[in-house]
C-alpha cells in the first residue's frame, strides 16, 4: 500500500562518476510511487571530465538534473545539492549504494512518520559479506551496517540543514562530515532516527597497500571533530571508534 507524503523529497548524489551511479538511477527508475519531485546529481570530479551516464528510464520519470562540484569533495557537493533542492526532505545517497525494490515506499513510510522536531532519518544498510571468512578490509566495511547518521542514505529536513548551515566543508574527505553534522544538528535540540527503509551497500574491490597510508588522512578529520565538538564528541555525534583499530592491524600485518 502506498504512503501519500504530505511533503515532496528531493535527491542528492555526490559521484566521482563510478559506475554504480547509473546502477542506483536505474534502481530509482523501477521504484513505485512516491517517486522524489527530482534527482540532483553533483559531478565532484574536477577539470572538465565527460558527460557523467545517466539513466534515460529515470529521467522519464522525474526530472534529473546535474551540478558541477568542482572536485571540492561530498561536504562541498552535498551542500551544493541541499540548497539547490525545491523540496523540504532531502534524502542524500552515495553513488555506489543500492536501493531495493520498495525502497521508495518504505521511505515515505519514514517521513510519514517522523516527529516535527526529527530533523534527520537513516536507512538500515545492509553490506553483504562472502560466504569465506571477510578480509579487514570487508569488516571495515561491513561496520557501516551499525553506524550512525551516515549519509550513504540519510534524509535530512531543510529546515534543518538551513538552521545549521549544512555540512562543514572543512571536511573534505568522505569521512566524519555527516558525524560533524549530525552533532550539530543534535546541538540544535533536533531528533535524529532510524528509519525501516533498508539499503545495500556493495563491498567494494580491495584497495592497493598504500590505502592504509590514504586512511591515515582521516586522523586529521578525527583531530576537527574534537576541537569543534570537544573530547567526547564520538558520543554526541554518535560515531564509531574510527579507523584506528583498522591501522593498528594493518602496521602489525605488516
Amino acid at each position: 500500500m502506498t504512503t501519500t507524503l504530505t511533503q515532496p523529497y528531493s535527491v542528492v548524489i555526490p559521484s566521482i562518476g563510478r559506475q554504480s551511479l547509473n546502477t542506483l538511477l536505474e534502481a530509482l527508475a523501477r521504484q513505485k510511487d512516491p517517486l522524489p519531485a527530482e534527482v540532483l546529481v553533483v559531478d565532484d570530479r574536477p577539470g572538465e571530465p565527460a558527460a557523467l551516464p545517466l539513466s534515460e528510464a529515470l529521467a522519464a520519470r522525474v526530472p534529473v538534473r546535474v551540478l558541477r562540484g568542482l572536485g571540492r569533495g561530498p561536504a562541498a557537493a552535498r551542500n551544493l545539492g541541499w540548497r539547490v533542492a525545491s523540496s523540504e526532505w532531502v534524502v542524500f545517497l552515495d553513488d555506489d549504494v543500492e536501493v531495493p525494490e520498495g525502497w521508495s515506499e518504505e521511505l515515505a513510510h519514514d517521513l510519514t512518520a517522523a516527529a516535527p522536531r526529527t530533523a534527520g532519518v537513516q536507512a538500515r544498510l545492509e553490506v553483504p559479506l562472502p560466504d569465506r571468512r571477510p578480509t579487514d578490509w570487508e569488516r571495515t566495511t561491513a561496520g557501516l551496517m551499525g553506524s550512525h547518521w551516515i549519509t550513504a542514505d540519510m534524509a535530512y529536513r531543510r529546515s534543518a540543514l538551513v538552521e545549521v548551515r549544512g555540512f562543514d566543508e572543512r571536511f573534505p574527505r568522505a569521512y566524519r562530515e555527516d558525524a560533524d553534522l549530525a552533532a550539530r544538528v543534535l546541538a540544535a535540540g533536533w531528533q535524529l532516527e532510524r528509519g525501516t527503509r533498508r539499503t545495500v551497500h556493495p563491498l567494494r574491490p580491495q584497495p592497493g597497500w598504500h590505502a592504509s597510508v590514504r586512511a591515515q588522512r582521516g586522523n586529521a578529520d578525527d583531530a576537527l571533530m574534537r576541537r569543534a565538538h570537544g573530547r567526547r564528541w564520538r558520543e554526541s555525534s554518535g560515531a564509531g571508534r574510527g579507523r584506528l583499530p583498522w591501522h593498528v592491524a594493518t602496521v602489525a600485518a605488516g
